[in-house]
C-alpha cells in the first residue's frame, strides 16, 4: 500500500529526516511514535506532498508519488488530517464536510459517505449548521477526521489526533480510529501519546531525531524496556 524508502528531507542545511524506510500494508494501523522534534510531522507532510524530499522514494500502490502535487495525491486515495485540526472556522460543519469531497463527482457516493460520517460522529450531525470555529477542540478533531473521510481515502494519515484533548475524548477518538480501520481504511498514525497509539497499532516505528531506531508490533514495542522508559513513563 504505502512504502517509504531511504527518505531524506532537509530544511536548508538541516537534515530533518535521515534516510528512513518503513511500510504500511493494506488494512493495517501503523504508528510512528517519537518526541517533539523527532521528525514525525515532517515525514507526514512529505508523504502527503506538502514537502518535497531531498532523496528517497514514496510509493503508493506501487506508484512513486514524490513528484506528484499534494492535491493530486488526494485523488489517488491518500488523505491527511493535520496537526491542530485546521478546520475552516468561518464555515459550517456541513460546508467543511462538503469541501472534503471536492475531488469527487459521484453524488450518490458522497451522500452515502456523509451519512457514514454522521453515523461515526453523531455530534457533527447535531451541529451541522454550526460554524466550525465555535466547536470544542474534540468536535473540531472529529470534523477534521470526517472531512478527510469524505475524500474516500484508501489510506488515512493522522497527525497527533489526541493533541490538546481531555483523556475521555482521546479514548473516544482512538475508538473511532479503530472503527474507521475496521470499515476498510488503512491508517498511518503519528502520536506523542505512545500508550494509546501502541494499544491500537498492528505495527509501530520509533522515530528519534530523524532516524527510525526501533520497529515491531504494537505489543512488542509497548513491552520494550526502552520504549517504556522513554515514552510510557515506565
Amino acid at each position: 500500500m504505502l512504502k517509504v524508502e531511504n527518505l531524506v528531507v532537509r530544511y536548508g542545511m538541516i537534515e530533518a529526516i535521515k534516510g528512513i524506510s518503513f511500510e504500511v500494508n493494506d488494512g493495517e494501523i501503523v504508528t510512528l511514535i517519537g518526541a517533539n522534534g523527532a521528525g514525525k510531522t515532517t515525514t507526514m507532510h512529505t508523504i502527503s506532498g506538502l514537502l518535497k524530499p531531498t532523496e528517497g522514494s514514496i510509493l503508493l500502490d506501487g506508484v512513486d508519488i514524490t513528484k506528484i502535487p499534494a492535491h493530486k495525491i488526494v485523488t489517488m486515495g491518500l488523505a491527511q488530517i493535520p496537526e491542530r485540526r485546521r478546520v475552516f472556522a468561518s464555515q459550517t460543519v456541513e460546508e467543511n464536510l462538503d469541501l472534503g469531497a471536492f475531488t469527487r463527482k459521484d453524488k450518490e457516493g458522497i451522500a452515502q459517505d456523509l451519512e457514514r460520517v454522521y453515523t461515526l460522529f453523531p455530534r457533527l450531525k447535531e451541529r451541522k449548521k454550526q460554524l466550525a470555529g465555535t466547536l470544542s477542540g474534540g468536535e473540531q478533531q472529529m470534523l477534521a477526521m470526517g472531512r478527510a473521510l469524505m475524500a474516500k481515502p484508501k489510506i488515512l494519515l493522522l497527525d497527533e489526533p489526541s493533541m490538546g484533548l481531555s483523556p475521555l475524548l482521546v479514548k473516544e477518538i482512538f475508538r473511532i480510529i479503530e472503527e474507521i480501520n475496521k470499515q476498510g481504511t488503512t491508517i498511518l498514525l503519528v502520536e506523542q501519546n505512545a500508550k494509546m497509539a501502541l494499544a491500537i497499532a498492528d505495527r509501530a516505528y520509533v522515530l528519534e531525531t530523524g532516524k527510525i531506531t526501533l520497529e515491531g508490533s504494537g505489543q512488542e514495542l509497548a513491552a520494550s524496556e526502552q520504549v517504556q522508559k522513554v515514552y510510557l513513563g515506565g
